[in-house]
């Protein structure tokens, strides 16, 4: 049986696969924390700017993306070499991002 943590665990986890989606789907340039934000709420349609901010920092961290423009208060974020190596299954990916088996 999942409780309440394990929703909030996989919930997050989802959140920062699809931002790594979304950031290599907007190579070379980058988005805005909008774009993704909009992209996150077509599947958890309560996300807000803050849950986005706190998983992006999450993978800037750990190197994968880069967000910029934080003083204007309209964050920019690009993917990192390593956070492309973990989209397209080149390396291991740690525990913390719920990226799916790959297939084929």
């Amino acid at each position: 049986m999942i409780d309440g943590i394990d929703i909030v665990k996989r919930r997050r986890e989802h959140i920062r696969w699809i931002l790594l989606r979304a950031l290599d789907n907007a190579r070379p340039d980058g988005t805005n924390e909008g774009v993704l934000l909009m992209t996150i709420q077509g599947l958890y349609s309560d996300a807000t700017q803050q849950e986005i901010r706190r998983e992006l920092a999450y993978l800037e961290d750990r190197r994968l993306v880069e967000v910029s423009n934080r003083h204007t208060g309209h964050w920019f974020a690009t993917l990192e070499r390593h956070g492309v190596d973990i989209v397209e299954y080149t390396v291991a990916c740690e525990p913390g991002i719920a990226r799916p088996q790959k297939v084929g």
